[in-house]
Parts: C-alpha cells; structure tokens; sequence
C-alpha cells in the first residue's frame, strides 16, 4: 500500500476516536451536563446525522476543490469545533460541535476514500478501504480506550483536547503526502455520477451497510454501561472491554480487506450469519464475564469484518461516479450509526435494560440477510469476478 495512503488512515484515526469515544464517556456527560444517559447517547447520533447530511454533500462541494485542499479544509474546521465542545458548559453547543464535526469528518472521508482507491490497481479496492478503515480500528482499539482513561483521569473535556491536539499531526501528514491542483484528474460530469447512484446494485449494497452498522453502533454505544451494570465488571474495566472490541475490529478490517476482493460473497454470507448469532450469544451471555469478553472480541471483529466489505463494494458497484460514491458510502453507514443509538436509547429508555440494544442488534441483522437473500432471489444477482454484478 502507498504511504500516502497510511497518512491518510492517521486522519481517520483522529476522527474516528472522536466519532467513537463517546461509548466510554457517556456516562459522565450525562452527569456533568446533567442530562439523562440516552440524551447523552444521543450525541453519537447526532454526530451520524451529520455524516449522513455531509457526505453527500461535501463530496459535491469537493468536486470544486484540489483533494488535498478539501481534505485540509476539512480537517481544520473538525479540529476547532473540538475546542469548542472541549470548553463548553452547554450540551446543546455540545451537540452542534458534534454536527459541524460531523460535517467536517463526512467530507474528509468520502475525499479520502476516492483518493485511496484511485491510489492503487483496480482490483484492490477492498484492501484499500480496508487500509483507510484501518485507522478506524486503530481508534477503537487505542484511540477510543484512551479517551474513556482521560475522561475518569481528567474528566471528558480532555478527550475532546486529545482529539484536537491529535488532528495537528494530522493536518500535516496529509499536507506534505497528498498531492493537490493540477496533480487531480478533471471529475466525470455532475450529472453522469448521479445517474450512476441509481444503480440496484448500488442501492441494495448501501442498505446492507447501513443495517449492518446500525448493529454495530447500537450495542457500541452503550457497551460502557453493559459492561459496568450486567457483566458486573465494574468502571474501571470500560477501557479495556472497549480496547478488546477494538482489537476484533482491527482483526475484521485486516482480514476482510484481504478477503474482500475475491471471496465477496463467502465474507458476507457466512459473516453476516454469525454476526446476527453473535449478537444473540451476547446477550443471553452478558452476564457471565469471559463469555462477554470473547464476544465483544468476535463481534468486533464480525461487525468490522462484514461492513468494509460492503463498504468495498459500494465503490465497485458505482465505478462511474468516482468522486460521488465514497460520499453515499459514507453517508448509508451513517444512517445506520445514527439510527443504532437511538434504537438501542429506546430500548433502554422503555425499561428493557442494558441487554436489550443486543437483542436489537441481532434483529438489525436479521433484517439484513432477509434483504440481501431477496435481493439475491428475485433482483438477479449473481457473481462475476471480484464483486457482486447484475
């Protein structure tokens, strides 16, 4: 893989510690700001709001601009709203620095997506994303373990100056290895990109992937006081029951993007399917605290495995929007990080308890492969070479 791409998952990891942190912080925000702990949940789907808003968007505004100029853009404005959020008192100029954040990490990562893949041979989109997607893991594993530390050291005002303070490297990085102006390639026409988002193939691909990670995000937000309340291992194990599903994830992207470009069909299939019995495992057996910790390792690395495999081919069933599809990726995944939180709030909100965004989950994924085998069944989907093709 090109350094430049290695840089460009350092950004992703700066930004995605933020985007996950919160799971080991939410407890103390809703006691600082006196809100509730589904309110305080729901800044993650806030912040999923704002990706699902900005990175179609963005990507548009992109088309304008050199990559390298829109990505330093945008990595700017996300580093100053974190400074913002780091000193407010106010949840609600909380919640919108995690809007603006939002918009500002939709942007980066749809540029950053088409910059990987146009970076390496054709054939290799699935390990370029998952090299990109690496630094996600990377943040679950160190980024967002670290953040739950410094919040009960510090309180969770320093996370959110660790991630400003972690997006100056990271300005730099890609300043100095990505090319801009004349080194970008003129972008197809505006018009020839939308029609190709029309694609079924497309539009079934990024309706998985949202389900799929609204799974994910809906037990992950709420993993801190599952931990704590169910499996009984107390606060200050948060960090590191956070650190080991990280570790999964990371393990799900190396091997998925390995995988991805020649056996789509086999991860998807066989992931998908034990991805949904994980999650069911995981709540008849959150309880038991070496059953818990095996699967929140499993489901981690399920969860990630599965989702940049969808997200890999995404960008191989839009080859004639290039620059527009690594924004709906983004934007459909979102959906799902959005909707995943509130659905696990709800279900906690109701009095069914800290299980219940696992028994969600599951259905989340269910409902996935109910999908996908109907879109297998009468869309006329079948397998040639490396992706899934009508």
């Amino acid at each position: 893989m090109p350094f430049a791409l290695l840089l460009l998952g350092l950004a992703v990891f700066a930004q995605g510690t933020s985007e996950f942190m919160l799971s080991g912080l939410v407890p103390d925000i809703a006691r600082d700001l006196q809100v509730t702990v589904p309110a305080a949940g729901a800044l993650t789907s806030a912040f999923a709001v704002g990706m699902v808003v900005g990175a179609p968007l963005m990507a548009g505004l992109g088309r304008r601009w050199s990559r390298r100029g829109a990505l330093l853009g945008f990595l700017a404005v996300f580093l100053a709203v974190h400074v913002v959020g780091a000193v407010t008192d106010s949840f609600e100029v909380l919640l919108a620095t995690r809007l603006v954040g939002a918009l500002a990490n939709a942007g980066f990562l749809a540029v950053a997506l088409v910059t990987a893949v146009d970076m390496v041979a054709p054939a290799a989109k699935g390990r370029a994303t998952s090299t990109l997607l690496g630094g996600v893991t990377l943040a679950c594993v160190a980024g967002v373990p670290a953040g739950a530390l410094l919040g009960q050291v510090w309180g969770w005002r320093s996370a959110f100056w660790a991630v400003a303070l972690l997006s100056v490297p990271a300005v730099l990085a890609v300043a100095r290895s990505v090319p801009g102006g004349a080194a970008d390639a003129a972008p197809p026409p505006l018009r020839g990109e939308l029609e190709a988002l029309r694609s079924p193939r497309l539009l079934v691909t990024l309706l998985l992937g949202a389900l799929v990670n609204g799974a994910t995000f809906c037990t992950f937000t709420y993993l801190a006081p599952l931990a704590a309340h169910v499996t009984g291992l107390g606060a200050g194990w948060v960090p590191g029951v956070l650190a080991l599903f990280g570790v999964g994830s990371f393990i799900g992207v190396s091997v998925g993007g390995r995988l991805a470009d020649r056996w789509p069909v086999a991860v998807l299939t066989a992931g998908g399917a034990a991805l949904c019995a994980g999650w069911a495992a995981l709540a008849l057996g959150a309880g038991r605290p070496v059953v818990a910790l095996g699967l929140v390792l499993v489901q981690g690395a399920l969860s990630f495995g599965v989702g940049s495999t969808l997200i890999s081919q995404a960008l191989y069933a839009a080859p004639g929007a290039p620059t527009l599809a690594g924004g709906f990726a983004t934007a459909a995944f979102n959906v799902g990080a959005a909707l995943g939180p509130w659905a696990g709030g709800t279900a906690i909100g109701a009095g069914l308890g800290y299980r219940s965004p696992l028994w969600v989950s599951a259905g989340l994924v269910a409902l996935a492969l109910g999908t996908a085998a109907v879109g297998l069944r009468h869309g006329g989907t079948r397998v040639r070479g490396r992706a899934l093709v009508r």
